[in-house]
């Protein structure tokens, strides 16, 4: 067996013994494994390194190191059935240079746990077999102490007096904060938090229940806003999109939600959200008519998109 195909048949083999799932015992997960120690063919365990990379330079270091050419649409393969394993067992870390890089960053990176690194080095030695014992009955706490250091990350989001939400850290769900905590109660008081999105999940919070009952019933390819509130005293649903590097409410995301929203027996409001006047300047050309803007660093204050009532359904 040639060098190369010598070591992508260790890291299976430690992947095995590490205790993954026989989805990740192949050998796309044992390349990712090899380019985030930058273990080339003609290197040595004693000598890993450890790059911060993200999953394009993972699939080029591939390439130009082991020959194994993957197609540009594997990158959601590689993130999601071997990247995420890797992070949820603690083997990699998740964008430990900035913790609270949104995860839709095109700067997203990823880089051996220091304690695997150590470990990994003692491959083929004497050592390997006590101290691959020793990493995995210590893992579950290294794991553990990861989880806890991204949780104190995220956003916190106070719906009500009783409850809070999580939201993955970024400048999208900072300003959905916003939305919900400054908007809500100065343009909608009283109102209820039906949807808000999350970039991590997809979906932060959503009482499907209320929003079926309001007639609306919204499958998994229906593209929701960012917000969604229902405004009891008026029977209004505000449909809200919070704006930090893209989409507003043109004219075809004004088509798209009516037609989503088209069963509600509640009237429709729609409101484009930014964090400051700035990025709104980028967008005003494309908003709608007959929608409302918000701005949330003047959140006393709502701009009207013309049209014969302010902040109402049409």
């Amino acid at each position: 067996m040639s060098e190369s195909h010598q070591y992508i048949s260790d890291a299976i083999s430690i992947l095995k013994q590490l205790g993954f799932p026989p989805k990740q015992q192949q050998e796309r997960s044992a390349l990712t494994l090899l380019a985030l120690l930058d273990l080339q063919p003609d290197g040595k365990w004693q000598d890993l390194k450890a790059p911060l990379m993200g999953v394009t330079p993972i699939m080029d270091w591939m390439n130009l190191n082991y020959q194994k050419q993957y197609a540009p649409n594997s990158r959601e393969t590689v993130r999601r059935q071997t990247l995420h394993q890797f992070v949820s067992a603690g083997l990699i870390l998740y964008n430990p240079d900035e913790p609270n890089r949104p995860v839709n960053s095109g700067k997203t990176v990823y880089q051996i746990e220091p304690n695997a690194k150590v470990l990994l080095q003692n491959f083929g030695t004497d050592q390997w077999e006590s101290n691959i014992e020793k990493y995995l009955a210590d893992r579950d706490t290294l794991v553990s102490k990861y989880a806890k250091e991204r949780e104190h990350l995220l956003v916190p989001v106070q719906i009500d007096s009783n409850t809070e939400i999580l939201l993955t850290p970024g400048s999208h769900s900072e300003l959905i904060k916003k939305i919900i905590e400054d908007f809500a109660p100065r343009f909608a008081p009283n109102s209820t938090l039906i949807y808000a999105g999350d970039t991590g999940s997809k979906v932060g919070h959503f009482n499907e229940t209320l929003l079926a009952e309001l007639g609306v019933t919204i499958n998994k390819h229906g593209k929701m806003p960012d917000v969604v509130l229902y405004f009891s005293e008026k029977d209004w649903l505000i449909l809200i999109e919070s704006v930090t590097s893209h989409g507003p409410v043109d004219g075809k995301r004004h088509e798209e939600l009516a037609q989503l929203f088209a069963n509600s027996s509640a009237g429709l409001v729609y409101v484009t959200a930014f964090p400051d006047r700035a990025i709104m300047r980028k967008y005003l050309g494309d908003i709608a008519w007959e929608t409302e803007v918000w701005v949330a660093d003047a959140p006393t204050h709502l701009i009207h998109f013309n049209g014969v009532r302010f902040l109402g359904p049409y």
